[in-house]
C-alpha cells in the first residue's frame, strides 16, 4: 500500500464513478490471492511469508510537491473506503492506528484524508466516525462514495471475517501493492498514461482465443465466415459493457467444460475454473481433446454453433438481469444481489441441441432455484459471497450439465431439500450490514402480497431506495420506555424492533412524517400505503374481494393489529416467514419447468 502519502484530484476528474460490480470483484479478487496462503493454525507473523497482489500502477503529476492523480483514483478510492470498514471491524487497536495512518495524517492538530478531495471530506469524515450521512441532495459523486461504502460491507467475504480478519488486514497493508509513476508536467502524466493504456501494444484473452481457433481452420471460406460471425457476437456482446465478451466466454467454458477447482490449500494449484477464470485462451489450447477440437471443421463448428448460441443466451441473460422480464424473472432478483456465478450455473443447464422453450424452461428452472437458494441463505445468515458460493456452484454446474429438464429439477430439488429453510431461523432481523439485502426481501414481499391480491407489480418501485425511493419503516419506533412494560433492557427492545415482522416498506418522505409517532397514532396513515402496511388496519379487510381470495386460497394468517404488542410482532413474524416459503417455494422448480 501507499503509506504516507497525500493525493489530490484536479476539479475535472474528481467524479467518483465505481459501480457495485467493481466492489465486487476487487474483494473477490483480494480474498482469493489471500485465501491461496491463508491456514486457521497459521499465526500472524506468517502472514510475511504469504504472496504478493499487485493492484497496478498509479500515474501522478507532481507539481511544486503536491501529487494530483491523473490515473488510479477510482481503486484509490475504493481501497480508502475498505481500509475505514476493516477499521471498524478490527478488535485491535494497534492494527486500528496503523490503518488509520494509511487513512488520514494529523498536522499542527488538523486532520486530512491521504486522499484530500474537499468536497468528499464531509462525507468521508462520517464512514470514518461510523455516522450516517445524507445522501439526499449530494453530487452523484458523493452519493457513490457512501453507496459504495455500503457494498463493501454487504459484500464482504465471509471468509475474511472472524480470526481471518487480523491476517487479512496485515496481508492487504503489507503485501499488496500499487507502483507510483510520477511525472513532473501534466503533458508528461498524460502521455504515460495514453502510452499505458494504448490497446494496441497487446492482445486481450478474447483476441488471442479468436486467432488461435480461426487459424486452424483450413478451409478459408470457412474461416471468413467463422471471423464474421465471431465480430458480430463479440460486438453484440461489447456492447452491453465492458469486459462482457470476456465475461460470457468464461461463464460459457466454466458452464460447460470446467471438470475441478482449486482446493484451499496453499500450494494448491489452479484448475479448470481458475484457469478458465485467468487464462482462457490458453486453457482451450491445453485441452483441445475434451472440446472436440480434432479437425478444421470442429474449429468452424466451436464457433458458429457453440460459441454463438452460448455468447447469444448470455447476452439475453445480460439483458435480463438488468431489466425485469417475465420471461427470465429470477436471473434480475439474482443480478439484484449481484450473484454474478448464475451466469455459468445458466449456461450449464443448455445444450446446443435446445430449443428455444426448452432452453427458457431450463434457465427458469434454473434461476428459480438460485433465488431460492440466495435467499434461505440470506434469512438463515449465510453468506452468499463470491468465495463463500463458487464450489458450490461448481459442484451444481457438473450436475446439471448435460441434463434433461425433468433430471435438472430433480437435481436441484434434492439440493434445496438440504438446505436451511426460512422456518429455521425464526428471529430474522436487520442488523449492520443486511440492509440492502432485507430491503429486498420486504420488496419483494410486499410485491407478492399485492399480485396476488389482482394489483399490478411494484416491484421495481419498491426495491428502489435513496431520496426518491423506499425506506425501511419499524413499526416500533426508537423509542424504547414506551415498551418498559415488556422490555427491562434497550438491547432486548431493539433486537426484537428490528425482527422482519417488525418492519414495513414505505417512502422515505412517509417515514420523515409518520415514523416517530407511537403505533396507535400512525396506524392510520398506513392505510394510503402498499397492501402489506394495510393489512395491519382493519379496513383493509373490508372491500377488497382480490385481498380476501388470496387470504381465503393461501391460508396465510394475515389479521388486523389494533395495537402492536410483542405478541402482535411474533404473529407478524409468522406472517412474514410463511410469506416467504410461498414466494421461494421449492414447488417453483416444477411450475417454471411446466410454463
Amino acid at each position: 500500500m501507499l503509506a504516507g502519502r497525500k493525493y489530490t484530484i484536479d476539479y475535472y476528474q474528481r467524479e467518483y464513478k465505481w459501480q457495485t460490480q467493481h466492489v465486487v470483484e476487487l474483494l473477490q479478487d483480494l480474498a482469493a490471492r489471500f485465501l491461496e496462503y491463508y491456514d486457521e493454525s497459521h499465526e500472524r507473523s506468517a502472514v510475511a511469508g504469504y504472496g504478493a497482489y499487485f493492484l497496478g500502477s498509479i500515474i501522478v503529476s507532481d507539481r511544486d510537491g503536491q501529487k494530483f492523480i491523473v490515473d488510479g483514483q477510482q481503486r484509490l478510492t475504493t481501497l480508502t473506503l475498505l481500509l475505514i470498514y476493516l477499521r471498524h471491524q478490527l478488535p485491535d487497536e494497534d492494527q486500528k492506528t496503523l490503518i488509520a495512518d494509511l487513512i488520514f495524517s494529523q498536522k499542527y492538530g488538523k486532520k486530512s484524508f491521504n486522499l484530500d478531495i474537499p468536497e468528499r471530506t464531509a462525507c468521508m469524515e462520517a464512514l470514518y466516525d461510523g455516522r450516517d450521512f445524507a445522501t439526499d441532495n449530494a453530487p452523484e459523486s458523493i452519493a457513490n462514495l457512501a453507496d459504495r461504502y455500503a457494498d463493501i460491507a454487504e459484500h464482504f467475504p465471509e471468509q475474511l471475517r472472524g480470526k481471518a480478519l487480523p491476517y487479512f488486514a496485515d496481508w492487504l497493508m503489507e503485501n499488496v501493492y500499487l507502483v507510483e509513476i510520477t511525472a513532473y508536467s501534466d503533458e508528461d502524466a498524460y502521455t504515460i498514461f495514453e502510452t499505458m493504456n494504448d490497446r494496441g501494444l497487446s492482445l486481450s484473452p478474447t483476441e488471442m482465443l479468436k486467432g488461435y481457433l480461426l487459424s486452424n481452420i483450413s478451409d478459408s471460406d470457412q474461416r471468413n465466415r467463422a471471423e464474421r460471425i465471431w465480430k458480430e457476437r463479440i460486438q453484440a456482446l461489447r456492447d452491453i459493457g465492458k469486459d462482457e465478451d470476456a465475461d460470457a466466454i468464461k461463464a460459457w467454458l466454466r458452464g460447460q467444460y470446467a471438470e475441478s477447482i482449486r482446493v484451499r490449500r496453499r500450494d494448491a494449484k489452479p484448475q479448470d475454473f481458475e484457469r478458465i477464470g485467468t487464462e482462457f485462451h490458453r486453457w482451450v489450447r491445453e485441452h483441445e481433446g475434451r472440446l472436440g477440437l480434432t479437425s478444421s471443421w470442429e474449429f468452424t463448428r466451436f464457433i458458429e454453433r457453440d460459441f454463438s448460441y452460448y455468447s447469444r443466451w448470455y447476452e439475453r441473460l445480460r439483458h435480463s438481469a438488468q431489466t425485469r422480464t417475465e420471461e427470465l424473472e429470477c436471473v434480475y432478483y439474482n443480478a439484484e444481489h449481484n450473484f454474478t456465478l448464475q451466469y455459468p450455473v445458466l449456461l450449464a443447464a443448455l445444450d446446443v441441441r435446445d430449443n428455444e422453450e426448452t432452453a427458457l424452461r431450463k434457465l427458469r428452472v434454473v434461476a428459480a432455484y438460485l433465488d431460492i437458494l440466495i435467499h434461505r441463505r440470506i434469512w438463515n445468515f449465510r453468506a452468499i459471497d463470491y468465495s463463500t458460493m463458487q464450489y458450490q456452484m461448481f459442484l451444481v454446474m457438473r450436475e446439471i450439465r448435460g441434463k434433461a429438464l425433468g433430471e435438472i429439477v430433480a437435481v436441484l430439488r434434492k439440493r434445496l431439500e438440504m438446505e436451511q429453510r426460512f422456518a429455521d431461523n425464526p428471529h430474522f432481523r436487520l442488523h449492520g450490514t443486511n440492509r440492502p439485502q432485507v430491503h429486498r426481501i420486504l420488496a419483494r414481499l410486499t410485491d407478492y402480497v399485492e399480485t396476488q391480491s389482482g394489483h399490478p407489480s411494484r416491484y421495481e418501485e419498491y426495491a428502489r431506495r435513496g431520496p426518491k425511493g423506499y425506506e425501511i419503516e419499524h413499526i416500533w419506533a426508537d423509542h424504547p420506555h414506551r415498551h418498559l412494560d415488556e422490555f427491562s433492557h434497550e438491547s432486548d427492545f431493539r433486537e426484537y424492533r428490528n425482527r422482519i415482522g417488525g418492519l414495513l416498506l414505505l417512502p422515505k418522505s412517509f417515514n420523515a412524517s409518520y415514523g416517530d409517532l407511537p403505533y396507535q397514532e400512525k396506524r392510520r396513515h398506513y392505510l394510503t400505503q402498499n397492501l402489506l402496511a394495510r393489512s395491519l388496519h382493519e379496513q383493509a379487510y373490508e372491500h377488497h374481494p382480490g385481498f380476501l381470495r388470496f387470504i381465503r386460497d393461501s391460508g396465510l394468517p394475515f389479521r388486523p393489529h389494533a395495537e402492536f404488542k410483542k405478541a402482535d410482532l411474533d404473529a407478524r413474524q409468522e406472517l412474514y416467514i410463511s410469506l416467504a416459503e410461498r414466494v421461494w417455494s421449492v414447488d417453483r422448480l416444477e411450475r417454471e419447468a411446466a410454463s
